[in-house]
């Protein structure tokens, strides 16, 4: 199989039997596509780069030792950081330095388990700032490197959220069945990591744009 037009993977239809085929090429387009990604999630359950390195090793693996019994009750890419967030709280918890979620406070001071007021989906409780938009493409290349730099800032899990959902593009219901969580705790944590992100990013630009 040859390259994707514009970069962008085939539907579910014809990952999954090319997976199961051995196709070399679509492995590696997956594995391009969504690596990067996996490596941000991992990390927020390992305590180094190297742990998650290891971990979406791990994935891939069980991703081709498993992909003949999957069933496709979720998208390839849902069942695959599935396996991710698994291999790596797993990986997390041998390393005695990041607790499963259900025994952990939620980031914003919540008992896991506890009710919390949910931000109305689609919108912002206390809205911040439009995103700055750079004017110079060397700034705009800045602003990535900040981005990644601002993600790892983020606790754990509004860390995980935000990847998935804005990094990585799945919705609100594939993050809810990777993570095993609640809409509302979803809504929330996306809400909380956005604004920290947003407020970090503002106050890069308006260092950035002081007169010398």
């Amino acid at each position: 199989m040859g390259s994707f037009a514009g970069g962008e993977l085939p539907s579910d239809d014809v990952i999954v039997p090319a997976l199961r085929a051995g196709d070399e090429a679509m492995f590696a387009a997956l594995l391009d596509t969504w690596s990067r990604g996996m490596l941000r999630v991992a990390r927020s359950y390992v305590p180094t780069d190297h742990a998650a390195e290891e971990v979406v090793q791990d994935t891939w693996l069980a991703v081709i030792g498993g992909i003949d019994d999957f069933e496709g009750r979720s998208s390839v890419k849902t069942w695959v950081f599935r396996i991710l967030v698994n291999a790596a709280k797993k990986r997390g918890v041998r390393e005695r330095r990041t607790l499963p979620w259900s025994a952990v406070k939620d980031d914003g001071g919540a008992i896991a388990g506890q009710s919390i007021d949910p931000v109305p989906p689609g919108g912002w409780r206390d809205p911040p700032a439009a995103w700055p938009t750079p004017e110079k493409e060397v700034l705009a290349s800045e602003v990535r490197g900040l981005i990644g730099e601002v993600l790892a800032k983020l606790p754990p899990r509004q860390r995980t959220v935000i990847t998935l959902r804005d990094v990585e593009g799945c919705t609100s219901d594939e993050v809810c069945e990777i993570l095993k969580i609640s809409a509302a705790n979803q809504r929330v944590l996306l809400h909380r990591a956005r604004v920290a992100v947003r407020g970090w990013l503002a106050d890069y630009f308006e260092f950035v744009r002081q007169p010398d």
